[in-house]
């Protein structure tokens, strides 16, 4: 047999075991080791004593937010509110009067000063329109002339907007009440979508990335248009999808369908449609906010609030209604649940839905899953049920989270090596932009889980190197349903993979480590120059 490419002179880190090379042939593996090594193959690669690994897969990101926000005002490293400031002033310095200056990554916690207020952004931009997103994505700040637009007097369910003490918003709009902004900002056009994931998945696979879920498309809080899956597919048509993408749906934008098909997408599609590039996913559904936000619902007051435990963003008997028709219809469903009281009602809803209606390897989700009582544990390891964390926001938010649960709450906190130990599938992700999204970042963080401040948060939680690689690789593949193809380097999967200057399972190497190239489908796509 002739072969496409033979790849050698590696460690292959397979998920299996170790090799020594690979064959791919048609975007998959044929073969490995010496059989791999003795083939006749139109090309023959040395990768001079590099690592490999399968490609990373992120089970949770927002690829076309974070492409697009590459074009905002970066507001993440702003250490004051005035610094805020300062950095708007300079984009409306530079912007036409009555345009939009939008900025992102703010995050309050780390600003001396806190929230960025209207009078301020009025100040820094006059004549403009301005919006700034807390990198939570679950708040937004805007000056005034915003503000004249909207019609604060039908704030939606499940948000608010913020006033001071006389009774004058600040500028600052939590969760739902964010969608007053739509008809001043939505849809976005499809092609500004196309070309986010053109950037995004280009710095994916610098990264070592090779396939991702994109955590909810076509409406709710993060959908940027109802044609958000065509943007995809044009993407796709016109090479610029670099990576395998599985695409979770909004839950709003589901509905009860004709002739019986039951709760899903017209057509009656749900998930697993699609093809190894471009598939349909789970439904994502958002049951609260944000920890450091401090908007999730909690069963306890937030540190120093005692008079705010957070709120759901939907009705709570609206999340059993939606869960148990989705669950009905065959969706796999995929659930934000971030505070302990979010993660209470949610369990309780998948509970009874599979009590209904009885499935096997259902693999749904909670979302995050970020305050996660010992008890609440069990339960959702007995219901076979697939948390989704992100190691990385313990390093870039984690004071801000400890600081939102005080101590005695910490341990419950983003917890990881407790979902191992209680039997569950371990899946890695980010949740960029929201933080920083290279996974070799991430992976240390799960070993370390040392904040921003130093402070070890959950040391119980912490992962071995290869613990985390497998979360990474093989856990979240199975969390989208396509270990068969992915998380692995085995004879029959698809031929995507990392080369890494380093082993990741050496703690020490994890400072140092860097990507030496990426593969998919068994063509180098990445090569650091």
């Amino acid at each position: 047999m002739r072969v496409d490419t033979v790849y050698e002179n590696a460690r292959f880190l397979t998920g299996t075991g170790e090799s020594v090379a690979l064959a791919a042939l048609n975007g998959r593996i044929v073969a490995l080791g010496h059989d791999a090594a003795a083939l006749s193959a139109r090309k023959r690669v040395d990768l001079g004593g590099s690592v490999v690994v399968p490609g990373f897969h992120d089970a949770h990101n927002h690829m076309a937010w974070f492409g697009m926000a590459l074009d905002d005002v970066a507001l993440s490293d702003c250490r004051s509110v005035e610094e805020v400031y300062d950095a708007v002033a300079r984009r409306a310095a530079e912007t036409p009067p009555g345009g939009w200056i939008i900025g992102s990554g703010y995050d309050q916690n780390k600003l001396v000063g806190g929230h960025p207020t209207r009078q301020g952004l009025d100040r820094a931009a006059p004549g403009h329109l301005v919006r700034l997103k807390h990198t939570s994505g679950h708040m937004t700040v805007v000056n005034s002339a915003v503000l004249e637009r909207l019609d604060l007097g039908n704030v939606p369910v499940g948000g608010d907007v913020v006033r001071d003490g006389d009774g004058s918003p600040t500028g600052l709009l939590r969760e739902q009440a964010q969608l007053m902004l739509r008809p001043l900002t939505y849809p976005t056009p499809v092609e500004r979508v196309v070309r986010g994931l053109d950037r995004a998945s280009e710095r994916y696979l610098a990264e070592g990335i090779t396939s991702v879920q994109e955590a909810g498309i076509g409406g709710g809080l993060v959908g940027e248009t109802p044609a958000e899956l065509a943007a995809y597919q044009v993407a796709r048509d016109r090479g610029v999808l670099r990576v395998r993408s599985t695409v979770m749906v909004a839950a709003s934008v589901l509905h009860d369908l004709d002739a019986g098909a039951g709760f899903g997408l017209d057509l009656g599609m749900r998930t697993g449609f699609g093809d190894e590039w471009l598939r349909i996913g789970a439904m994502k559904l958002f049951a609260d906010g944000s920890l450091i936000g401090r908007t999730c619902a909690m069963h306890e007051p937030f540190a120093g609030e005692p008079d705010n435990v957070g709120y759901f963003q939907v009705p709570e008997d609206e999340i059993a209604r939606t869960i148990a028709a989705a669950h009905k219809a065959g969706w796999q469903i995929a659930t934000h649940a971030i505070g302990d009281r979010a993660i209470t009602v949610v369990l309780d809803a998948y509970e009874a839905a599979l009590k209904a209606d009885p499935r096997p390897d259902h693999r749904h989700r909670i979302e995050h899953c970020a305050v996660l009582r010992p008890e609440e544990l069990e339960r959702l390891a007995s219901l076979g049920l697939i948390a989704s964390p992100q190691g990385r926001f313990v390093n870039e938010i984690g004071d801000g989270m400890r600081a939102a649960l005080g101590p005695e709450r910490e341990p419950w906190c983003y917890r990881l090596k407790s979902l191992l130990d209680a039997g569950c599938v371990l899946p890695a992700s980010s949740d960029r932009p929201v933080v920083e999204g290279a996974p070799l970042l991430a992976l240390a963080d799960m070993v370390r889980r040392k904040t921003a401040s130093g402070v070890v948060l959950g040391p119980d939680e912490r992962l071995t190197p290869a613990e985390a690689l497998r979360a990474y690789t093989y856990g979240s593949a199975y969390a989208a349903f396509a270990e068969k193809d992915l998380g692995t380097l085995e004879v029959g999967k698809l031929a995507d993979f990392a080369v890494l200057s380093a082993d990741p399972t050496d703690e020490s190497t994890l400072d140092s480590i860097h990507v030496v190239a990426t593969a998919v489908g068994g063509d180098l796509v990445y090569e650091r120059s």
